[in-house]
């Protein structure tokens, strides 16, 4: 059935009947029948049929091959005494010397920075709570610890990467790479380690095969202009193909609503504004986003002229994922993700910031992104790493897990974003919301920091935009002018609030803080006076010129004199 859309590119409601549960449950179906680790050849027959679909779509389509830092975890264990406790090692860890790891247990709780002060870890081997991560390994590696044992939340165990590095190493990176060799426990098997601990020092010998190194890794790209227009805006679709083990829901799912999404966006191409370019990755899974990011490195020309928005789709469509309130967004795309869920759900998207995760390697090309992971579970007694179901990165993550039911409904959600966005006269994007809110903290700051440090041109800046960005709402420019002045006011803003200060690198797969350039000024402001008051300033001053600066430039945009 052709798709029925408004002139301003709005999805009518004959849309969502146009989703098909069938056909996407039988080509799940068929990517579940292969393990989909990067580089093995599951991995590669799944890129080969995805291709075949997209190539009888009608896309013109690309098999890139390119060099990405992967690293695949083999067997592992554990051995106190004459006790062998299962364990399950991870990728990017250190595998241990041939005879094992050995060293005593230092019980650092949850592993937070805080339970990590103080504590002597130096040729250690660190028991902590909780599914493994890059910022454990991270201070793990930092205090000079030789292990990390994980005690799981529960009798699973969990595969993940700990590299706390956004995509492959670099001379500049390679540095932060994990110095310790992690393994992971159930949680029966972590409190008893945790009870040898409190009894008395307890020495274990870690043994961990990974197998890391440079390889070659597929990345699959599908382009439909929607004209012929050389150097047209373009939406980028995407989500990654490598998984653990069959990886039915993470991230199968994702490439079969993606390519349903695909599939009836082309239904409407007589009313599309814009291009769009579907990109399937590698190295998500066992290389912390390499593929992703290798495309923005030697793409990022291409990128930064002409791609409008990025929407990203990881591990939609699981049994009992019902909340879509909790899914990331950045600010110029809030509203058009805001509508989709309320039309799809009724439910009211809660305003999360998007995370650093799922392969969102474009902020500081300065493109906006939107989801990532989509429909969540309900928080349990179980403390996961997020709320994507206990099976999430295990060998149960196959076809049971997916209710047809949500897959359709995350679908549609998804393309009723993409279809906004490749089909309305006037890019979708808005601002106004996002500086408003940085105007407010700016507000704040100002009013803790009293007379030390002088806030008012960059909030007069900072209002002056919202101001502008209300008034570019209202129209007025003609639909082509339009979307080179959201383009460019993309390209500082999202940079600016999603980057650390560098457009050309990728800043650590660890979290960072809303408008990280007021990171100076938010310490000068809990600074004591004083020298070290006088040190914080120095910095708040040079943060102060390089925010006043981009809300200058932003202005400029807005206005149109630029």
């Amino acid at each position: 059935m052709a798709l029925a859309t408004q002139s301003d590119g709005a999805v009518e409601s004959a849309v969502p009947g146009a989703v098909s549960a069938q056909r996407m449950m039988a080509g799940l179906k068929t990517l579940a029948q292969w393990s989909k680790v990067a580089t093995t050849p599951g991995e590669a027959s799944s890129f080969a049929w995805l291709k075949q679909q997209l190539d009888e779509i009608g896309l013109k389509t690309r098999l890139i091959s390119h060099d990405a830092y992967i690293s695949i975890p083999g067997p592992a264990r554990l051995v106190i005494g004459e006790r062998t406790v299962p364990a399950i090692t991870h990728a990017m860890s250190l595998s241990s010397p041939q005879g094992g790891l050995t060293g005593l247990l230092v019980d650092l709780g949850d592993g937070s920075p805080k339970a990590f002060a103080g504590r002597e870890v130096a040729g250690r081997i660190v028991l902590v709570d909780g599914i493994a991560s890059p910022a454990v390994a991270a201070l793990a590696s930092a205090a000079g610890a030789i292990g990390v044992v994980q005690i799981s939340p529960h009798h699973l165990l969990h595969e993940m990467c700990i590299s706390p590095i956004w995509g492959s190493p670099s001379t500049q990176t390679r540095a932060a790479l994990p110095q310790v060799v992690a393994v992971t426990v159930s949680n029966d098997d972590g409190r008893a380690l945790r009870e040898g601990v409190s009894a008395g020092a307890s020495e274990v010998t870690l043994y961990a095969e990974v197998d890391t190194g440079w390889r070659k890794t597929p990345l699959l790209v599908g382009d439909m202009p929607s004209s012929g227009k050389p150097g047209e805006p373009f939406i980028l679709l995407s989500c990654h193909v490598d998984t653990w083990f069959q990886g039915v829901m993470d991230n199968g799912s994702a490439n079969i609503a993606m390519l349903e999404v695909v599939r009836l966006c082309m239904e409407a191409r007589r009313d599309w504004k814009r291009g769009l370019r579907i990109c399937f990755w590698s190295g998500h899974s066992q290389g912390r986003y390499s593929g992703s990011a290798w495309y923005a490195d030697n793409h990022w020309t291409e990128l930064d002229a002409r791609c409008a928005a990025h929407v990203n789709l990881d591990s939609p469509g699981g049994i009992g994922a019902q909340d879509l309130t909790r899914t990331g967004s950045a600010g110029g795309l809030y509203d058009i993700a805001a509508a989709a869920i309320a039309a799809e759900t009724g439910q009211k998207l809660a305003g999360r910031r998007k995370a650093r995760s799922a392969d969102d390697s474009f902020p500081g090309v300065g493109i906006p992104s939107v989801f990532g992971s989509l429909s969540l579970q309900e928080p349990g007694e179980v403390k996961m790493r997020n709320d994507l179901g206990w099976w999430w990165h295990t060998e149960h993550d196959l076809i049971d897990k997916i209710d047809p039911d949500f897959l359709v409904r995350d679908t549609r959600v998804v393309l009723r974003v993409v279809l906004n966005l490749l089909t309305q006269s006037r890019l979708p994007l808005d601002y106004s919301a996002q500086i408003s809110k940085l105007a407010q903290e700016l507000e704040d700051l100002s009013g803790r920091l009293g007379g030390r440090f002088d806030l008012g041109e960059t909030l007069e800046a900072a209002g002056s935009l919202a101001d502008a960005l209300v008034r570019l709402r209202r129209g007025g420019l003609d639909p082509a002018t339009h979307d080179q002045v959201l383009m460019r006011l993309s390209r500082v803003l999202v940079p600016l609030d999603y980057t650390a200060g560098d457009r050309f690198v990728h800043d650590p797969a660890l979290a960072l803080s809303p408008w990280p350039v007021l990171d100076a000024i938010r310490r000068l402001a809990s600074a004591p006076e004083g020298d070290e008051g006088r040190f914080a300033a120095v910095d708040a001053v040079r943060a102060r010129n390089r925010l006043s600066h981009a809300l200058r430039e932003a202005l400029s945009v807005a206005r149109g004199s630029a």
